[in-house]
């Protein structure tokens, strides 16, 4: 019996591919916040998870020995002061010689020297917000001993976050292609699809590609960014990066055209012996 088969020709057209990758979502910046001087937590100025700005006071450290020791320095540099007016008058005397003024400003001065850096080794008490961001949890409560260099918490700048994924040699190569053409920087479009398998309403863009293939894996590693608005991206976050690669003039057939048989993929061909070849 006869069979009647539909043929179709196969068209050349643009086609967006699109290939999926297992993603880790890192902040822009994320950083532990630590006490440079030991001491007593005397306050906490912000709450867990809490928007902060750059310089806004974090944390207050009372670091006993370091106040004692400015006000030493600040005594001593008072006394020098005295004596250095007292010299002055001397000196307006004609009592004591120019180098004995001289002398009694190099005391001060060095003197002020001192009460600065105790100053500053003080201030390091004062633990401020290096950069915009959200605070963490906090590791320790009002009041406890601190030891120099102890973790308070962490902070995250999720203005823009960097999102890594894997990309195998052969999709690495077509991809860079793309990227380099500067007329096609749309052709590479990159969404996110979060956990709840919502997709994330940010677009993204790939900003940097790591300079070394993983031998064991064939992979290479890429980066893409996405504004974070909203703040609905947190560090640590995973997900899955849907990225579109826009191929020029492809070769199209209906999708149910084509048959598998194993690992391979056929398609049914008519000659010009108008005969069917598999």
């Amino acid at each position: 019996a006869e069979h009647k088969i539909l043929v179709t020709s196969p068209l050349a057209k643009d086609v967006v591919s699109t290939q999926k990758y297992v993603c880790q979502i890192h902040s822009r910046n994320h950083i532990e916040i630590r006490a440079i001087e030991g001491g007593y937590l005397e306050q906490i100025m912000v709450k867990e998870g809490q928007a902060v700005k750059k310089g806004d006071l974090l944390f207050k450290i009372l670091p006993v020995l370091y106040q004692a020791k400015l006000d030493s320095d600040v005594a001593e540099a008072n006394l020098a002061r005295i004596e250095l007016q007292n010299t002055e008058k001397l000196f307006e005397q004609k009592i004591v010689a120019q180098p004995a003024v001289a002398l009694a400003k190099a005391k001060l001065a060095k003197a002020q020297a001192k009460v600065n850096l105790a100053q500053a080794e003080l201030n390091f008490a004062d633990i401020k917000a290096p950069f915009d961001g959200i605070v963490d949890r906090q590791r320790d409560q009002l009041g406890s001993l601190i030891d120099e260099g102890a973790v308070l918490t962490t902070l995250s700048d999720n203005a823009v976050m960097w999102v890594y994924f894997n990309v195998p040699e052969a999709h690495y190569l077509e991809y860079k292609a793309a990227m380099d053409e500067k007329s096609n920087d749309a052709d590479l479009n990159i969404d996110l699809m979060l956990a709840n398998h919502t997709k994330f309403s940010q677009t993204g863009k790939i900003s940097a590609v790591e300079a070394d293939f993983n031998n064991k894996t064939g992979n290479i590693a890429f980066r893409a960014d996405f504004s974070n608005p909203d703040g609905l991206l947190r560090h640590g976050q995973t997900g899955t990066v849907l990225l579109h690669h826009t191929i020029k003039n492809a070769l199209v057939i209906p999708q149910r055209a084509k048959f598998d048989i194993l690992a391979k993929t056929y398609v049914f061909v008519v000659g010009e012996d108008d005969v069917v070849h598999q």
